[in-house]
């Protein structure tokens, strides 16, 4: 949208008369519907907008269900930038890349290689680190108020590391967070078996950072006993299959056109619709923002090796994590897919892997149909949250820890709406 100096002052002096009352939230996956519980908790009146028959039904459907809140380490980093030729040439298992010459593709791309440098990617992880102490607290402050059952457990989770290189790096990055409060250990593996006899079946490793805080829970029962809370205690209105095919402001008010004509208005807007708000976002200036990063999950009965702690691979780029019963493995990422559809070959690498690093904590013979997602990820790695005009803000860009950021992100979102604009 491009507004004259004229319309962008009388939409900035219309904000001003008063707070926000009311808000619009497109978007029902995990970061829409914390951002319109962060919302309504302040006393807004909220409509969730979501073009899907039922919440939480895109990215946040099956993703790899780890609260890493402590482990924020930017995808873009020197490890991935040295990788870069390997990726290019498909040779990666792991990470995949799709080429496009569409110019926007290419900006994002070379802005995320800027951010391969050492001092952004400290930078990166240790701002994406804040968000997830912020959003650690927000949930327990959350399920301090409504204890919704989400399959939630302070599990702790470890990372193996192959090698000594690798090793070494993971202990200075260990070191710049320990210094914003985060706590983790650097283990050796004989003392990482001690903490996950399940571990013993991975065969050789250097050594595993332990984070005892982080936590796992399924995102997907997590949407749907939110919406339900929001619905019966804060007076959400769902409005379910419904797609937004215009927004705008005018006259004192924000306002969406679905796809059926209907017009749906309050003072705020809030785009957090994953993928689908490169588009809506367009229109304020926010071309190329966000690349899709798709993912690989399955989830299958637990085998005969407990898993005690969420594990994730480095070497491998695969997390596994306890469930209830059963095991959620997670993995892949292809920089550029915009397709949701499984491809076989990639959940069967995705398979192999996962059992050979811990053969025995799940029945492998039994991963179902498997899931894939989009991820919608900016070129630092870190969510963009902000006003974008005088009645409409993005919560957007959250990559492969919409999870773990989405109640933190949120609680930011609600100050920047709460804030009168001048």
């Amino acid at each position: 949208m491009h507004m004259t100096r004229s319309n962008h002052g009388e939409m900035a002096c219309q904000a001003a008369r008063g707070p926000a009352r009311s808000a619009i939230v497109i978007g029902a996956g995990v970061v829409g519907l914390a951002s319109a519980y962060a919302l309504a908790r302040r006393g807004l009146a909220v409509t969730v907008i979501e073009s899907r028959a039922a919440p939480g039904c895109e990215a946040s459907f099956a993703n790899g269900a780890q609260l890493s809140y402590a482990y924020s380490d930017a995808l873009a980093s020197p490890a991935l930038l040295r990788h870069v030729p390997a990726v290019l040439l498909g040779l990666d298992p792991a990470v995949r890349f799709k080429p496009s010459l569409d110019p926007d593709h290419l900006g994002w791309l070379l802005r995320f290689l800027r951010n391969t440098s050492a001092s952004r990617f400290m930078a990166n992880t240790l701002e994406a680190l804040r968000l997830g102490l912020e959003s650690q607290a927000a949930l327990h402050a959350l399920l301090e108020r409504h204890p919704l059952d989400f399959s939630h457990a302070a599990a702790g989770k470890v990372h193996l590391h192959a090698n000594a290189e690798s090793l070494a790096a993971a202990r200075q990055v260990v070191a710049a967070k320990a210094a914003l409060g985060a706590r983790q250990e650097v283990l050796t593996p004989a003392e990482a078996v001690q903490l996950e006899p399940a571990l013993a079946g991975h065969g050789p490793f250097a050594g595993a950072i332990y984070t005892p805080g982080d936590e796992v829970g399924d995102p997907h029962r997590f949407c749907a006993k939110l919406a339900a809370l929001l619905a019966a205690d804060y007076g959400t209105v769902l409005r379910l299959g419904t797609t937004v095919q215009d927004l705008g402001e005018e006259r004192g008010e924000a306002w969406v056109r679905t796809s059926t004509g209907e017009r749906i208005a309050a003072d705020q807007i809030v785009i957090c619709a994953g993928i689908g708000a490169a588009g809506l976002a367009r229109r304020f200036g926010l071309r190329g923002v966000l690349m899709p990063i798709k993912g690989y999950s399955f989830t299958a009965p637990a085998g005969p090796a407990e898993l005690r702690v969420s594990v994730t691979d480095v070497a491998r780029k695969i997390v596994l994590c306890r469930l209830g019963d059963k095991v959620r493995v997670a993995g892949l990422a292809e920089i550029g897919a915009r397709s949701a559809a499984v491809d076989p070959a990639a959940l069967e690498r995705l398979r192999q892997g996962a059992q050979a690093s811990l053969p025995g904590v799940a029945d492998y013979d039994r991963i179902g149909p498997g899931w894939a997602g989009i991820r919608p990820m900016t070129a630092n790695c870190l969510p963009r949250i902000e006003r974008v005009s005088a009645r409409c803000a993005v919560n957007i860009g959250h990559g492969m820890l919409g999870w773990t950021h989405a109640m933190g992100s949120a609680e930011r979102l609600a100050k920047v709406i709460m804030e009168k604009v001048a």
